[in-house]
């Protein structure tokens, strides 16, 4: 068993319907151009009519589990705030599909932070019992958008991320969970469409997040300077960018999913870590820095040096 506890594997699935600006810009009175500016989207994926947010999830946590026994699992956490259907919920789903007997199941909606506040969970959990836990990430935006709203229709798409959880060789050194209920109106779900306050968001993010960042890292004798990678929520490409400068994080690695597949909300994070993961941006040793924000509002971030699994080293 290692001496820590870090993430044992990553997983990622999008759907396969391909969504170009062009297909969303006349119905909400802009320009593909306009679009690509403002956000640094060039498409998306949607799901297709039959693909639920579970059948996601499961996508996800399969591609995680390649190599692994779902039966050694001891929880399996989904974050979603598109789960199908009040209840049951999506964890059950998953554990039924992928297997895992053993596993006590459960959902958490903290929005777009939720894969940290999961994975926070997790470390925990694998902490005070030994045994992996599976955290995944999976929303469907496109059935609660309203495509006539520039705000909102062309930056969601619709996607899902896992991660294993467990003992560890390195892993974890520490969580930074806030929120701010205060806020809560500026992201929601009003008579059925989602609606977001967009420069108030924009102004929570870059004046709230840094900070919370830098306190992480110092809590743990690091600097924001010293992280490695840094994996943000992919909520909009330009205030990607504008939170790394004004984090001071600019020299980091920043691996980036959002031109392609946009905010796939509480996905992002995992998205972009399996595919940061899977293309070698990860290095043995690296600190890399997890941070989620939106609706809540909620602030995850997550500092941890990274242990490549036994066959890549």
């Amino acid at each position: 068993m290692g001496a820590h506890v870090g993430i044992l594997a990553t997983g990622s699935y999008l759907p396969k319907e391909e969504v170009g600006n062009e297909e969303l810009a006349a119905g909400a009175g802009v320009t593909p151009e306009w679009i690509v500016a403002k956000t640094g989207i060039l498409s998306r994926r949607f799901a297709s009519a039959g693909e639920t947010t579970a059948d996601l999830a499961v996508r996800a946590a399969q591609r995680a589990l390649e190599g692994l026994d779902p039966a050694e699992l001891g929880h399996v956490i989904v974050s979603t705030s598109t789960a199908d259907s009040p209840q049951p919920p999506v964890s059950a789903v998953v554990q039924h599909a992928i297997g895992a007997t053993g596993a006590a199941c459960f959902d958490l909606n903290a929005v777009c932070s939720g894969f940290v506040y999961g994975l926070a969970l997790a470390r925990d959990l694998v902490a005070a019992h030994g045994r992996p836990v599976l955290v995944v990430a999976a929303d469907v935006y496109s059935r609660i958008l309203d495509f006539s709203d520039r705000r909102t229709a062309v930056l969601f798409g619709d996607g899902s991320g896992a991660a294993v959880v467990g003992p560890a060789p390195a892993g974890f050194l520490g969580f930074q969970l806030a929120s701010d209920g205060s806020g809560q109106g500026l992201i929601r779900v009003e008579g059925g469409f989602f609606r977001m306050e967009g420069r108030r968001v924009k102004e929570f993010v870059l004046e709230r997040v840094p900070p919370a960042l830098a306190a992480l890292a110092a809590r743990h004798g690091r600097r924001l300077a010293d992280v490695d990678v840094f994996i943000p929520h992919q909520a909009n490409g330009v205030l990607v960018g504008e939170l790394a400068e004004r984090a001071g994080l600019g020299g980091a690695r920043m691996p980036r999913t959002v031109d392609r597949f946009g905010n796939v909300g509480s996905a992002s994070v995992a998205v972009t870590l399996d595919e940061a993961n899977r293309t070698g941006m990860l290095r043995q040793g690296d600190l890399v820095l997890l941070a989620g924000f939106g609706g809540g509002m909620a602030i995850g971030a997550g500092l941890l040096r990274w242990a490549a699994p036994e066959e890549e080293r």
